[in-house]
């Protein structure tokens, strides 16, 4: 087991060698992917706000303004160009995330009378909502971070964006739904399957960005409120169950949850949304522990789903003493005290260079490297 300073040198060390190869930095082109990016970018404020470097606060900037160059404009091999919003130049620098933002997978996304092949799908592009609640949640902590609300109204513009394209109201009546996959121009469903965890992340995260705006400024400053896009994420969130045995979806259960508690003791409310979350995280911790899968070899392992875990037990880590006063909530958290050490077992496995020379760790170097950074030090991403 290695020390939190040494944890935190690896982290820096696996964010140099992803900069580089990436693009960020050096002579390699721009490599962008949503999901690894939004870690990123908030692994280097976390690198930033700990060594008080300018370079990191520059790489987290530097990395913002490339997502939105090539993840919000429409891939070189499109026969469409310009910004997948449709706006102009002007306008489309301005509200770089107001259409959207692709994935960015290898392949272009299915064409309209084109049959889905469900093994292809994963490899082709299109906008994910589970991506772009972490670009949102990205941008508010560079927002927070640097007190420019600019990052902010971004954050809310992808939110509003992204629910009007995500969502509709079922012919049968009931509460609205959302589609797991739209096309780049979110014009239409590429999966119309609604992901388990979608509706609960959009929720939290909308809370996020409506409870945590900048001070100052007026309210045009912040961006489009988001109390329509909260109601719509509530009736779709009303009797959800969310336990999981996915490692990844676990560990978004309790960073979710993390994040709740903190906006519950701010401004109250959601408090049985809460309850249910930690219930489900709880049940789903228990059914990850009667599985085998942390005492396999490295080469029948996923390192990223396991740190997606690590990341959310770190952010529950503190919420015993956050939520004393509750005295109702208290046995809840509780529960969940007894999994937290799985956390460093996770982390420390994949610290370790010879647990990351198999392919399951190359063949997803990327999202891989910023997980396990995160989970090294993952005070950018919790912003704590």
């Amino acid at each position: 087991m290695i020390g939190g300073h040494s944890f935190a040198r690896l982290a820096g060390e696996l964010m140099a060698e992803f900069a580089a190869r990436t693009g960020l930095e050096g002579e390699a082109p721009p490599r962008r992917y949503l999901w690894t990016d939004a870690f990123a970018v908030c692994n280097f404020l976390g690198l930033y706000r700990g060594s008080g470097e300018r370079r990191h606060l520059d790489l987290a900037l530097r990395l913002v303004d490339q997502v939105h160059h090539t993840l919000g404009r429409h891939r070189p091999d499109d026969p469409r160009q310009g910004w997948i919003s449709g706006l102009d130049e002007r306008e489309g620098e301005r509200h770089p995330t107001r259409g959207g933002l692709r994935i960015g997978k290898p392949l272009p996304e299915r064409g309209p009378r084109e049959p889905c092949d469900p093994q292809l799908e994963w490899d082709r592009d299109g906008q994910y909502f589970h991506y772009l609640t972490q670009w949102m949640h990205a941008l508010h902590r560079v927002s927070q971070e640097t007190g420019d609300v600019t990052f902010h109204r971004w954050a809310r513009e992808l939110a509003a964006a992204a629910h009007a394209a995500f969502t509709y109201q079922p012919p049968e009546g009931g509460p609205p739904r959302m589609v797991w996959k739209m096309s780049i121009d979110l014009s239409r469903p590429l999966v119309p399957a609604m992901g388990q965890h979608d509706p609960l992340d959009a929720l939290v995260t909308y809370l996020e960005l409506e409870s945590g705006a900048p001070q100052g400024g007026g309210a045009g400053d912040v961006g489009p409120g988001l109390a329509d896009e909260i109601a719509g994420a509530a009736a779709m969130c009303a009797g959800g169950r969310w336990a999981t045995d996915d490692p990844l979806g676990i560990g978004g259960l309790l960073s979710d949850a993390a994040r709740l508690s903190a906006i519950v003791l701010r401004d109250g409310g959601y408090l049985p949304l809460l309850h249910r979350l930690l219930a489900d995280a709880a049940a789903s911790l228990r059914a990850f522990a009667r599985t085998p899968s942390l005492a396999v070899p490295a080469a029948q392992r996923l390192a990223f789903r396991e740190l997606g875990l690590a990341i959310g037990l770190r952010a529950v880590e503190g919420l015993a003493p956050r939520l004393a006063g509750h005295g109702d909530l208290a046995p809840a958290v509780a529960v969940l005290e007894p999994y937290l050490p799985l956390a460093a077992r996770i982390t420390g496995f994949w610290a370790d260079p010879a647990n990351r020379r198999d392919r399951t760790w190359s063949d997803h170097r990327d999202i891989n490297t910023v997980m396990l950074a995160t989970s090294l030090a993952p005070a950018g991403y919790l912003g704590s």
